[in-house]
């Protein structure tokens, strides 16, 4: 996996970011000795470095010195960040961080999770219920990796921001959905058509795509062998019918090409999440892993680092969930809601970034 059985020395630029903490513990289970510097101040990934005493310093250029395989995050350039401005200069080696994850997509079979919404919630299904069974590595973007030397397999999150996804070459893909984010870099939803399009290309293998939103129409043509849809309506390879939401989670039936395959229960909520797990259960069809199998682990699947998480607190529950964008937001309620169909929610936003808020203000 991109040279990684060299038991090289790696050095992160910015480890502290989802992707970029994933891939630090991807390589340092894989005998890797990885170090990495960001800032100061807390981030939720860290607790996971820390507990593999990944040792993470602050920003300092003389940290560099020649003597590791430099990893950059993509937030940084030589403009805004002393140690790649060094670290260019002086030529030493280093990878852009999605430069390196392209090398990884092409050396595994690997399942590059792509789509606008989604992409965290289903990689992280798709990963514990390949780890359960037969094995994989796996990057999440929630600050979750895990390197395995023996399995065949790598899941991966690939996010459409800056159109870095168009770097990788997965041999299967999955688009959850298409719609207009990052508006500082997207400027119509035409534009984000476009990417998915050519991020549709370069999958190897076979494609799975939610059916239901004929947007995916305008990716590839329909003849296309490699293109498989899912979704809840009758003209889709992968189908979810005799659906049942409660407060338990849900059950439905999972069907391929017309036919009934198995009964798929989790305690999940929302609808959003039945055609998450139907993508990852899709894939899982397609490598002949047991659904039988399937199912049942799936009753214990607990969910995604700060997606729909509950705690309560002083006779209140609180729902985390990184709902950054309007539709987002709207499924985020409606899962609460069959959850908790009895009380009353009340919705709390953060704002995620200046450019978001301000399109997201005029819809």
């Amino acid at each position: 996996m991109a040279g990684v059985n060299l038991k090289k020395k790696f050095y992160f630029v910015g480890i502290k970011g989802s992707g970029m903490s994933s891939l630090a513990h991807i390589l340092f289970d894989l005998g890797n000795e990885v170090t990495g510097s960001d800032i100061e101040d807390y981030v939720f990934t860290e607790q996971g470095l820390n507990d593999k005493n990944i040792e993470i310093k602050p920003f300092n250029q003389e940290n560099i010195t020649g003597e590791h395989t430099y990893i950059i995050g993509n937030a940084f350039n030589s403009s805004n960040n002393e140690e790649v401005s060094k670290i260019l200069k002086s030529k030493y080696d280093f990878y852009f961080y999605h430069d390196y994850l392209k090398e990884m997509s092409i050396e595994k079979r690997s399942i590059g999770v792509a789509g606008v919404h989604g992409k965290t919630s289903t990689t992280s299904l798709l990963s514990y219920l390949l780890e359960q069974t037969v094995g994989t590595s796996y990057l999440i973007g929630d600050g979750n990796g895990k390197g395995d030397s023996t399995s065949k397999y790598f899941v991966f999150e690939a996010c459409e921001y800056k159109n870095h996804f168009l770097n990788y070459k997965p041999y299967y893909g999955i688009i959850t959905n298409i719609d207009l984010d990052h508006p500082d870099f997207f400027k119509s939803e035409e534009q984000v058509i476009r990417s998915f399009a050519e991020y549709a290309k370069n999958v190897r293998h076979k494609l799975l795509i939610f059916g239901d939103d004929n947007k995916y129409k305008k990716l590839i043509l329909r003849e296309d062998k490699k293109l498989l849809t899912y979704g809840f309506l009758e003209n889709n390879v992968f189908q979810a019918r005799n659906i049942i939401q409660k407060e338990e989670g849900f059950k439905y039936d999972f069907y391929y090409k017309g036919a009934f395959v198995e009964t798929i229960e989790m305690p999940l909520y929302g609808k959003h999440n039945i055609l998450n797990s139907l993508a990852a259960v899709g894939i899982l069809y397609l490598e002949n892993v047991s659904l039988s199998k399937i199912s049942e682990l799936a009753k214990e699947y607990k969910g995604a680092k700060r997606r729909f998480q509950v705690e309560e607190y002083k006779g209140y529950t609180w729902i985390n969930d990184y709902a950054h964008h309007p539709i987002e937001i709207t499924v985020t309620i409606e899962a609460t809601k069959q959850k908790y169909p009895n009380k009353k929610i009340v919705a709390i936003f953060q704002p995620h970034t200046y450019t978001r808020t301000l399109m997201f203000e005029k819809i």
